[in-house]
């Protein structure tokens, strides 16, 4: 923990288990973005571990190839996977959201760290896509989506890191939200900027509002294969990665997540 007054909250998971006065653990009903995993609350898809490399302690969320799942709403799935949120836990309006991560690799493996907005329906909400990655050994991409601006029409931006560094090392992610506009970062890097004048363009500004933040590992899906162009054996999720899932740990770590005052 912190004691800098400008830090409102700070979860760097070095505890024995995940704190669930702040986080809820997702359990899929409705399915999005034609993903392949169901989310389950499972020591098997979101647990603590000290032992990480780099990271004093560390959240996984874990994908594994389960075939024939069966959801609560009795939907079919091969694969399972984690996703955490602070829904009607812990939000915030503006100030810095930031998370230590390291993403796995394999196409149609798609992590992301976000924030969305509490009050009305998606996308006049407003959401913020602070790191979404889709198996690209080399590039994140940053997000907004609003009314009038969502899904293929998003404000986005990928970001390409430069050799001997990759996208699946340790890397700080961060989105400044304020008044006057949006501001991403990779490593302290500015990546891109998202004045209200550019979103005003093309619809409502909503980010002026209480949002809470998630973290998850999805598993194929419209990202994935809009970029990737697979579409068997699973939409969005080529064999090879099928086969990673099987045979390795595919893990999204996450060191630390904080929100800070501007």
């Amino acid at each position: 923990m912190t004691n800098n007054p400008d830090v409102l909250f700070f979860d760097d998971f070095d505890t024995a288990d995940l704190n669930r006065q702040v986080w809820n653990v997702e359990v899929t009903g409705e399915v999005h973005n034609h993903e392949q995993q169901a989310y389950i609350d499972s020591p098997d898809t979101v647990y603590l571990t000290q032992t990480e490399p780099g990271a004093k302690g560390a959240l996984v969320l874990q994908a594994h190839h389960r075939p024939g799942f069966c959801s609560p709403q009795g939907a079919r799935f091969d694969f399972v996977s984690g996703r955490i949120d602070t829904r009607n836990k812990l939000t915030f309006c503006h100030g810095r959201a930031s998370a230590r991560l390291k993403i796995p690799a394999g196409a149609g493996i798609w992590p992301a760290f976000w924030a969305l907005g509490v009050a009305g329906a998606w996308p006049t909400r407003g959401e913020i896509d602070i790191m979404e990655a889709v198996g690209e050994p080399d590039w994140i991409s940053a997000a907004v989506h609003g009314p009038g601006y969502s899904g293929e029409a998003a404000l986005v931006n990928k970001y390409y890191f430069q050799p001997p560094n990759c996208a699946t090392e340790w890397h700080v992610y961060a989105a400044d939200c304020t008044p006057e506009g949006l501001f991403f970062f990779v490593d302290e890097r500015l990546i891109y900027r998202i004045t209200r004048p550019m979103v005003r363009f093309f619809g409502e500004w909503p980010f002026d509002a209480e949002k809470y933040l998630i973290l998850n590992l999805a598993l194929g899906g419209t990202y994935p294969f809009k970029t990737h162009g697979v579409g068997a054996p699973y939409y969005g999720l080529p064999d090879e990665t099928v086969q990673t899932i099987r045979n390795t740990p595919v893990r999204l770590l996450v060191d630390w997540v904080k929100i800070t005052a501007l």
